[in-house]
This record gives structure tokens, C-alpha cells and sequence, in this order.
């Protein structure tokens, strides 16, 4: 019976080892860190892998994840330099870099930096008139974030960013602003439809300007056509009276022939339509000996 009982005892024992032993195993997964405390001080800080911590001497007192983190604090009442109240909610994006220190350094760190944020903010809009704040976001962004980032550096904290989400002023400045936005919407457009008129107005008269220098320099080259023309007939009459003169001396034509060629130039211009003839006085001796030949030969 002893003997049973012995070994009761000692499967007990192994039993409850084998139990001590899984139970006091850790796994750290990945982007986590655990910080372990021996005897309630700060023993060490385990990372990714699998840990064995002492049983009823080690202890887990915090896990930490080491990914990035979004905070969304609620909106913030700011006081502009120009003494205009408004509300500003931020962003905040950070990372635990250090776990020994984000565990020891703050006693509730969100609430911190939420605090750290406002104060920061509020120090911040306080030197900015109420149209600095609406266009310097980015300035607001990069300054909080550099105060942010030393802050917390001493609670194992790494500030990534900040953004300023947004900015909500009162109600009557809201409507002031969209009344001015509409007039200055209204203003812009009156003056781009007057710069298109201009424009219109301008494209017309220089339509107009190069319709008026295109039918000038239309009848200018008419103009020179028949110009060019009459030129050209006038210097073929006078060839061909050139011609004719050179013709009748080449072939040594006597005063008879020329006389019969005056009698059919005058015969020419009785046939036309002008009232009034003035005949040479050679042509009237020729008419009149003409008319002598004709009675001698009805005398025979």
C-alpha cells in the first residue's frame, strides 16, 4: 500500500511539472514584444520566438504590439490670435519603438499624448489668425507632430505623423466665408465673360481688318490685270501697225496704193456709228478725181 501511494506521489509530481513547464511556455508572435518582470522589477523584454519563464518568479506584465497606431481624438475647442473659437479634431499615427519604457515611462499613454495633443494645439492656433489656421495645415501638421514626437520619445513612443482632420469655425463665420466664396465665384466669373467678350470683340474686328486688306488687295490686282491688259492690246496695235508700215515700204508701194488704203480706212469709219467724219484733204483730191474719171468715161 506504501508502495502504491509512492508512486501516486511521484506520478503527482510529474504530472504537475509537465504542467508548470507548458504553462510557463511563451510564444512572442510577430510585430509583438512581452516585458517580464522577476520578483515584481523589470527583468527583460522578450521578442518574436518561444520564451520558458521561471513559475511563480517570472511574470508577463505587459504585451506590447509593435505595429503602427491610429488615434482618433474628438474635436478640440481652439482659440485663434484673432479671438475666433473653433474645433479641431487630429489625428495621431505612432508606434511603440521602446516597450521597457512604454511601460514604465507613462502611466495611461493614450491619454497622454490625447492631453500633449490639445495642450500642443491649442499653442499652436493661438499664434495663427483665423485665415493662417484654414490654409496652414500643413504647417500645423509638421510643428505638432515635431513637439509631439520629442514628448514622447522618454515613453518609448515614435510619432509617424499627424494630421489635422478637421477644422470647424462658428457657424456665422461659415456663413460669412460662403458669401464671400460666392462673391468671389461671381467675381470671376464676370470677369472671364468679360475677357471672352474682349476676346470676341477683338477676333472680330480683326476678321473684319483682313476681310477689308483682302478686297483692296483684290481690286488692286484686278486693277493691275487690266491695267496689264490694255497694256498688252495697245502694244499688239502698235506691232501690227509697225508690221503693216514695215510691209507696205518692203514692197515699195507709190502714192496711189497708199491713197487706196486711206479710201478703205475712210470707207471703215463711214461704216461706223459715229455722226461726224473729218476727211483729209488728200482723200477729197482723190474723191475729187475719182468723180473726174467717172464723167470722162460716160463722155465716151
Amino acid at each position: 500500500m506504501d508502495v502504491i501511494l509512492g508512486y501516486l506521489v511521484v506520478v503527482a509530481l510529474i504530472i504537475i511539472g509537465i504542467a508548470l513547464v507548458v504553462t510557463n511556455i511563451r510564444i512572442v508572435p510577430q510585430a509583438h514584444a512581452f516585458v517580464i518582470e522577476r520578483l515584481g522589477a523589470y527583468n527583460q523584454t522578450w521578442q518574436v520566438g518561444l520564451h520558458f519563464k521561471i513559475p511563480l518568479i517570472d511574470k508577463v506584465a505587459r504585451r506590447v504590439s509593435l505595429k503602427e497606431n491610429v488615434i482618433d481624438f474628438p474635436p478640440q475647442p481652439v482659440i485663434t490670435k484673432d479671438n475666433v473659437t473653433m474645433e479641431i479634431d487630429t489625428v495621431i499615427y505612432y508606434q511603440i519603438t521602446d516597450p521597457k519604457r512604454f511601460a514604465y515611462g507613462v502611466e495611461r499613454p493614450l491619454a497622454a499624448i490625447e492631453n500633449l495633443t490639445a495642450t500642443t494645439l491649442r499653442n499652436i492656433i493661438g499664434d495663427l489668425e483665423l485665415d493662417g489656421t484654414l490654409t496652414s495645415r500643413e504647417h500645423i501638421n509638421t510643428k505638432m507632430r515635431l513637439v509631439l514626437d520629442e514628448a514622447t520619445d522618454a515613453w518609448g513612443i515614435k510619432i509617424n505623423r499627424v494630421e489635422v482632420k478637421n477644422i470647424t469655425p462658428p457657424r456665422d463665420i461659415q456663413v460669412a466665408m460662403e458669401k464671400q466664396m460666392r462673391a468671389e465665384r461671381e467675381r470671376r466669373e464676370a470677369i472671364l465673360r468679360a475677357e471672352g467678350e474682349k476676346k470676341s470683340a477683338i477676333l472680330i474686328a480683326e476678321g473684319n481688318k483682313e476681310a477689308v486688306i483682302l478686297e483692296a488687295d483684290a481690286r488692286k490686282q484686278e486693277a493691275i490685270r487690266l491695267a496689264e491688259g490694255e497694256a498688252e492690246a495697245i502694244l499688239l496695235v502698235q506691232r501690227a501697225t509697225a508690221d503693216g508700215l514695215k510691209m507696205l515700204k518692203e514692197a515699195n508701194a507709190d502714192k496711189e496704193v497708199i491713197a487706196i488704203k486711206s479710201l478703205e480706212a475712210f470707207a471703215a469709219a463711214a461704216n461706223g456709228t459715229s455722226t461726224k467724219i473729218i476727211i483729209p484733204s488728200e482723200i477729197q483730191g482723190l474723191a475729187g478725181l475719182a468723180t473726174s474719171l467717172k464723167e470722162i468715161m460716160k463722155a465716151d
